[in-house]
């Protein structure tokens, strides 16, 4: 039995530290890690040993509440995002520009809080970043005073309620299935406000007196280049019968020597060629698709055998000559071109752009790029015609930072009727009229029947990827709970807590462990992973202090805040990563700023969650 017992933590323990290290390499997909995560689990089970879960236990985490609550929350989120009622908000900040940096910035900011308490803050912010952008030139700072802001608002707004952010909703869960308090309830839908919302208020206050001092100025990727590097032309050419450069590979031809050219498409037969362009060979009528400065477009018709279409004996339409513009584009997380490499999604092909640089977690990636796998947040510098990035706005693949977003026209009505279904969920949650879950369940339901969205869109708003992701570390928080590995955590918390402080200051020293290892914890992993380790080991510190179940739900609510409350590194959270590929910025501008609203949520948390529950001496 004492065998088999340390056997098993060592197991749960050992799957913790892989996982943690396959989400901070990032070698392999963050949902690839969590299948395989789980599979394992599920694979131990069939060992018997006596202090695992089982396989019926394991699997019933597919019926857990929380998970249902979340996804139904994405797609009631989605609906609202397709009625324009984020853009809505955008037609009248332009107007506010006028005021000056400070007062735009307290109303944008607000209003990102305010709505990130009540719906997903990713399109929130998704929708919000070429308004900021658009709008940074107005307000006469680089768009790098804006973004960070944008950001850390929108988790500020998160941490207020419980359908803030998914991290409130699965911890929730955990609470009403506690072993250690099984007469817990599940989280109040603003339990978390009275310690969120003054926490709110002190970092907004702080973004807007601080934060144009204290930020660094960044351009975006585009807006690097100067007016003179940005502009080109695009042109057509052909290859007449008897050309030197026939059967030379585009890198080998005078094409790749002349200053102020690019070829970006090989078009044969009609078709797009597929294989990357410095390889291919050149045949006979090929119609080359270049990309020239002024300079090099003068160069290149001096090169043999390569004429343009305003030749006459071609007998074809005249020369189809077209300014170029160049435009940032940054993959969503609802995109289809998520996990292909740029080979596989085919800007040239589908929409005439071509990529000239990628983005990525402050790497400005060029080298092979066609076998780039794309991923969330990439931000792509792309250059073509008006035609083709009109193009790929309306295929929604992507989020243009080129300006902000047209507000659609949608019927008022059923904007109505999207915000009265979301006033719905929040008041019978309030009330415990009927469960989370079920109220989001319904007011899904609710919307699509309203055709405010339909199934494909619904599906399509609901992060599949989170979700795995959430699964696996259900079963993982399982295994930690049956192993002993979290009561074991929780007893090296309360012992470091005991050894150096006075009984009256164990449990505030508790609080301040577990904070500071839930914020590590989450700067490497997702917030949603770190919750469902830190929720039971956080119930097992309370209960091995003796404290009671009302007590019990500060350590369980001071986790939460930890959990969201990333600021001081770009890929803790999502909408951190976002800007941070946008903006310009690099890692450490965010450890230099983001350490202040850090310390204000540490400190606030501790001060009032010490305050509400009694448990200064």
């Amino acid at each position: 039995m004492e065998t088999y017992f340390q056997i098993e933590i060592i197991f749960a323990i050992l799957l913790l530290l892989c996982a943690v290290t396959s989400f901070a390499m990032e070698k392999v997909r963050i949902e690839v890690t969590a299948v395989c995560l789980y599979g394992i689990i599920l694979l131990l089970t069939s060992f018997g040993f006596e202090n695992w879960p089982t396989s019926q236990e394991l699997i019933m985490v597919f019926s857990s509440e929380a998970p249902l609550a979340i996804i139904a929350m994405f797609m009631v989120s989605g609906a609202l995002s397709r009625q324009g009622v984020i853009e809505r908000l955008t037609t009248n900040l332009q107007q506010l520009t006028r005021l000056g940096y400070r007062p735009f910035l307290l109303i944008l900011l607000f209003s990102v809080a305010f709505f990130s308490a009540f719906i997903n803050n990713t399109p929130v912010v998704v929708i919000l970043l070429p308004v900021a952008i658009g709008l940074s030139g107005s307000l006469g700072v680089p768009s790098s005073k804006l973004l960070i802001p944008l950001s850390y608002a929108s988790i500020f707004g998160g941490c207020c309620t419980l359908i803030g952010t998914s991290t409130n909703i699965l911890a929730s869960g955990f609470m009403a299935n506690s072993r250690h308090y099984p007469d817990m309830s599940p989280m109040n839908m603003f339990e978390l406000s009275k310690i969120g919302l003054p926490l709110m208020l002190f970092g907004l206050a702080f973004l807007i007196v601080f934060g144009r001092r204290l930020l660094p100025e960044r351009e975006a990727l585009s807006k690097i280049l100067s007016e003179i590097e940005r502009k080109e032309f695009l042109t057509e050419a052909i290859l007449i019968h008897d050309s030197p450069l026939i059967g030379k590979t585009i890198k080998n031809s005078p094409i790749s020597m002349i200053e102020g050219v690019r070829l970006i498409d090989t078009v044969r037969g009609g078709k797009s060629l597929t294989t990357p362009i410095d390889e291919t060979v050149l045949h006979s009528g090929d119609r080359l698709i270049l990309s020239c400065k002024p300079q090099g477009l003068i160069e290149v018709r001096e090169v043999e055998g390569f004429k343009f279409f305003d030749q006459s004996f071609f007998g074809m339409e005249p020369i189809n000559t077209s300014e170029a513009i160049m435009v940032e584009a940054m993959i969503k997380p609802s995109s289809s071109l998520l996990s292909c490499s740029l080979l596989e999604a085919n800007f040239r092909g589908r929409f005439n752009l071509s990529v000239v640089a990628l983005h990525r977690k402050g790497k400005n990636l060029h080298l092979s790029l066609n076998a780039l796998k794309l991923r969330v947040g990439d931000t792509l510098l792309l250059l073509g015609t008006d035609s083709g990035v009109e193009e790929l706005r309306e295929s929604g693949e992507a989020v243009l930072l080129d300006k902000p977003p047209i507000n659609i026209d949608k019927k008022t009505t059923k904007t109505i009727f999207s915000i009265t279904v979301l006033a719905a969920i929040i008041v019978s949650a309030s009330l415990s009229m009927i469960p989370l879950y079920l109220a989001a369940l319904l007011g899904a339901g609710c919307l699509m029947i309203g055709n405010c969205i339909n199934l494909k869109e619904a599906f399509k708003a609901v992060e599949w990827n989170l979700l795995l992701l959430i699964y696996a570390m259900l079963a993982l928080g399982i295994v930690m709970e049956k192993s002993g590995a979290s009561a074991l955590m929780a007893d090296l918390i309360r012992k470091v807590c005991t050894q150096g402080l006075s009984e009256d200051w164990q449990i505030i020293g508790a609080l301040v462990a577990i904070y500071l290892f839930t914020a590590v914890l989450t700067e490497l992993l997702s917030n949603n992973a770190t919750i469902a380790i830190m929720t039971p080991v956080a119930l097992g510190v309370a209960f091995q202090f003796g404290v009671s179940t009302e007590v019990a739900r500060a350590f369980v609510l001071t986790s939460c805040i930890a959990a969201s409350a990333s600021f001081i590194t770009p890929i803790g959270y999502q909408t951190n990563t976002f800007v941070y590929t946008v903006g310009g910025y690099r890692f450490k501008d965010f450890a230099k700023f983001g350490i202040w609203p850090m310390l204000i949520y540490f400190i606030g948390t501790i001060l009032l969650v010490g305050f509400y529950w009694n448990l200064f001496p």
